[in-house]
């Protein structure tokens, strides 16, 4: 069970301000994570990593915030959201992720002193494995196909079967200003706006003052060096209503 207060943050809008508070309270465990993090893009792991700084960064604030215990894992690759999420999980001591993906590279990558105990594998497409993810979720994190169809298909059938409240990720939407035509990011940013329901990103494309506030929290902190070179930062990240 959630203690009350991490139940009502988890009800919150996702904003700016949220964020920083956030980059605050955790930035002494988030300078050791990043250190962590960026150990495995180093020999001999060398991880290929997918998600950009601010990005994954976000994602481990808000794990941390909202101590589920319960996270899925849509797309997985090489393991770099999976091995943030299980920090995020092992710094707050408690916490299980639920992750699925066609391939298995993750399964070879993961460090095993990060995944003992608290992880959970399953390899083949989502869509036909509907029924093993399981429903009391409270946290939802999306990096597979990033195609219209793929999106429609979580919208109807998975996102009905999680509860109210939790906080989304979604990669791959705001690579540029706007999303490609018939694509996921188009898809969901039409749902969202349909139910009225508020996103954010630290989309340096499409929201670039949110990205150099961030970037300038950061650097206060002392977390303003890379840990990987890329910067778009494309995620939106939402509270499901």
């Amino acid at each position: 069970m959630h203690q009350p207060s991490n139940f009502d943050h988890m009800h919150q809008t996702i904003s700016l301000d949220r964020i920083r508070r956030l980059y605050r309270t955790y930035a002494d465990d988030l300078g050791r994570a990043r250190e962590q993090q960026r150990a495995l893009l180093a020999p001999p792991i060398s991880m290929k990593a997918q998600l950009d700084d601010i990005e994954a960064e976000i994602t481990y604030l808000l794990l941390r915030e909202a101590r589920p215990e319960t996270v899925v894992e849509i797309g997985t690759y090489h393991g770099w959201s999976t091995t943030w999420i299980l920090r995020a999980l092992h710094d707050n001591g408690t916490g299980h992720l639920y992750s699925y993906d066609i391939v298995d590279h993750v399964a070879r990558e993961v460090p095993g002193e990060l995944a003992a105990g608290c992880w959970t594998f399953t390899q083949g497409n989502v869509v036909e494995n509907l029924e093993k993810v399981p429903d009391t979720a409270d946290f939802l994190f999306i990096d597979a196909a990033h195609s219209a169809s793929f999106a429609r298909w979580y919208i109807r059938h998975l996102l009905p079967r999680m509860r109210p409240g939790i906080p989304v990720c979604v990669h791959d939407v705001f690579h540029g200003r706007r999303p490609l035509p018939f694509t996921e990011g188009a898809v969901v940013l039409r749902w969202l706006a349909e139910r009225e329901n508020p996103y954010f990103t630290a989309s340096r494309a499409h929201a670039r003052e949110t990205h150099d506030r961030l970037k300038a929290i950061k650097e206060a902190l002392a977390l303003g060096g890379p840990v990987r070179a890329s910067r778009d930062n494309p995620m939106v990240f939402f509270t499901l209503r």
